[in-house]
């Protein structure tokens, strides 16, 4: 079952790449926590599930990486989402799907460049050390001794 948002954008993961419809599940059961009688009656929490070990959306390097980042949370290699803070269930979905390209977003990012080394000049090693220097003996200048 799949749901596609009255403006029917794709929500998107990173550059063209977006989650696929066809492959996002859907699941819908009542929120937990305070309300009306219209919370007792209307399925708004939604639980939204991505195969994420399956799917064939993503370039090879990205799953690889998802897999490995998310491996904490995923069961038998399935994401999955919750969204119950809205009232609706059509903002829930929205919310979840949001969520979800977030998350996929995230651990699908190339790492961090790695950080070079670089050695601090030494003129302004000096300075620093320079001014430590002054500032103790403006510090202690203030003592309450009297030699």
């Amino acid at each position: 079952m799949g749901f596609v948002s009255s403006d029917s954008r794709p929500h998107i993961i990173r550059g063209a790449v977006s989650l696929p419809e066809g492959e996002l599940m859907w699941r819908f059961s009542r929120s937990s926590g305070p309300g009306g009688q219209h919370v007792n009656t209307s399925d708004s929490q939604v639980e939204l599930r991505f195969d994420l070990a399956a799917t064939e959306a993503l370039p090879a390097v990205w799953k690889e990486r998802a897999l490995e980042r998310l491996a904490g949370r995923l069961t038998g290699g399935v994401l999955t989402v919750r969204a119950s803070e809205h009232r609706s269930q059509w903002r829930n979905r929205e919310t979840a799907a949001v969520r979800m390209a977030a998350l996929l977003a995230e651990a699908t990012a190339p790492p961090p460049k790695a950080r070079r080394a670089t050695r601090i000049p030494r003129g302004i090693n000096e300075r620093r050390l320079r001014e430590k220097k002054q500032r103790g003996d403006t510090k202690r200048g203030r003592s309450g001794r009297w030699d």
